[in-house]
């Protein structure tokens, strides 16, 4: 057989190849699975790994690196456990856990890790972001002076949220919790403010009432909804209020006012709690972690009003903690009320009483204040603590049949009246005309021995007549400005025309 010549192209192929630098060797760390439980593996192997980075199982579970000890990783699984065995690979990705970000994200329902759960299209994100980032310094903030409306009176008008605030809402199972931030979420469909809701170990159809609730609104499409539910792996739940952090962190850097729901991080902690045990890290009290406080306050700290030169915007947190027995100073609340700016709190035994929203007054508390509150509302609502507080003393008095004087008797009627006046029914957030109008005619007596029944009809009533006819009023509490004794007498009047009582009332001053 003769050696035929190669043709001019194919020699000159076989020379560049020879003369071309070899290329580099691939490096692919693998490592075993030891150990397997409910939520967490351990894996040996992979000495090099680092904090918070996804490992990849052969069966495509996915996992974060939790524990960095000698000669073995805890890895909290972002999967189901029963799909991996001892023994199975695992390789790095040299990459920690990120979510996408973007606008793209609203109007979605996404996992905790950012991948989409509404059945629709891939989400378009316009970058990866890590979900553990340093919360931003000092000289990154600006100090909170915008107010947050969340349409309900008794919040508004007492409990003032301010943008950029870290507000706790706390109480015990069916207090209404969600409701409370799921209406402040409603009440931004007039508002510039972005949404995002995080449900942590909540059930699936409590979750699906919720964007239900959200879609019938049409504010679906300015929420991003992160599920992480009870039946998803506990690895999930504690990763689910990062990433959720993490895209309103987007928001804010492009200079936007984001509201963030985390409801509710008593299971968040739960979660890392049985994460914990399983890795064998050791218990401290109520079988917490040491560390509990840390994993909330290195969250919430990522809340704030940022300054112009890191954006301009800011991310308004409301995490919700649930209590037992009205135990407010259980471990994780207490954790929880120490690390935000103050605490709704709302009261079983207001609830008894058929009072909702069932908020508190008497415990809870802005420590943000009036600094973040309409000046209308300060005007109006300076008393509003004290009446009612007043009222709560007298009413428990009165139930022992004792005599009571005319003052003390009027300072009942118009405890009742006002209390009265702060009931709303749920998903219907109050615009703040309509809130003020219903302030003053219930603090200056127009309520007064009046059926509840009737006061309720009259809010109704109020609400469309303040409506059409105070709009100069609503643009004037939008700027800021305050009431002048011609507002008040406007509200009084119109009042007093709802309920057919053009004196409006006696204005006896209790």
């Amino acid at each position: 057989m003769t050696d035929e010549p190669l043709q001019p192209g194919v020699k000159s192929l076989i020379d560049s190849l020879l003369d071309s630098p070899a290329p580099s060797p691939v490096l692919a760390e693998v490592g075993k699975v030891t150990e397997v439980g409910d939520g967490i593996a351990l894996v040996s192997g992979l000495d090099r790994a680092l904090a918070d980075e996804l490992l990849v199982f052969a069966s495509g579970v996915r996992g974060m690196v939790l524990d960095l000890e000698p000669h073995r990783l805890g890895v909290v699984l972002l999967g189901p456990a029963d799909q991996i065995a001892a023994g199975e690979d695992v390789w790095r990705t040299h990459k920690v856990i990120s979510v996408p970000v973007g606008p793209g994200l609203m109007g979605r329902v996404v996992d905790a890790t950012g991948q989409p759960r509404d059945g629709r299209n891939r989400i378009e994100a316009v970058a990866d972001r890590p979900i553990e980032v340093a919360a931003p310094g000092i000289l990154c903030r600006s100090p909170i002076t915008r107010p947050l409306a969340t349409g309900i009176k008794a919040i508004d008008a007492a409990v003032p949220v301010g943008l950029g605030q870290r507000e706790l809402i706390i109480g015990d199972r069916q207090t209404g919790k969600t409701s409370i931030a799921l209406d402040t979420i409603l009440n931004q469909a007039s508002s510039e403010i972005l949404c995002i809701y995080c449900a942590v170990g909540q059930r699936g159809d409590s979750v699906a009432r919720v964007i239900e609730t959200l879609r019938g609104s049409g504010q679906l499409s300015r929420t991003i909804v992160v599920a992480a539910g009870d039946e998803d792996t506990p690895g999930l739940s504690f990763v689910a209020p990062y990433s959720a952090m993490t895209m309103a962190e987007y928001f804010a850097d492009q200079g936007c006012d984001v509201l963030v729901v985390f409801d509710d991080l008593t299971h968040h902690a739960q979660s890392y709690r049985e994460l914990s045990l399983l890795l064998r890290r050791p218990p401290g009290r109520e079988a917490f972690p040491g560390d509990i406080f840390y994993v909330h306050a290195r969250l919430l700290e990522r809340a704030g009003q940022f300054s112009p030169e890191a954006g301009g915007g800011s991310i308004t947190a409301l995490p919700v903690v649930e209590t037992q027995a009205e135990n407010l100073s259980a471990y994780i609340p207490t954790n929880l009320i120490s690390i935000t700016d103050g605490q709704i709190y709302l009261s079983p035994r207001l609830v008894r009483k058929n009072q909702f929203p069932a908020v508190d007054l008497g415990v809870s508390v802005s420590r943000v204040g009036s600094k973040a509150q309409y000046r209308a509302f300060r005007d109006v609502a300076g008393n509003l603590r004290v009446t009612l507080s007043q009222f709560e003393e007298l009413e428990d008095f009165a139930r022992f049949g004792t005599r009571l004087d005319d003052t003390t008797r009027a300072r009942l009627v118009r405890g009742a009246a006002v209390r009265a006046a702060l009931r709303q029914p749920e998903h219907a957030p109050v615009p703040a005309v309509v809130q003020l109008v219903i302030l003053v005619a219930a603090m200056e007596g127009v309520f007064d021995d009046l059926p509840e029944a009737r006061v309720l009809a009259a809010m109704d009533q109020l609400r469309a007549a303040a409506t059409d006819e105070l709009p100069g009023l609503a643009k004037q509490i939008g700027q800021n400005q305050p009431l002048s004794e011609s507002d008040l007498s406007a509200m009084l009047a119109l009042a007093g025309k709802v309920l057919g009582n053009e004196g409006g009332g006696d204005g006896t001053d209790v």
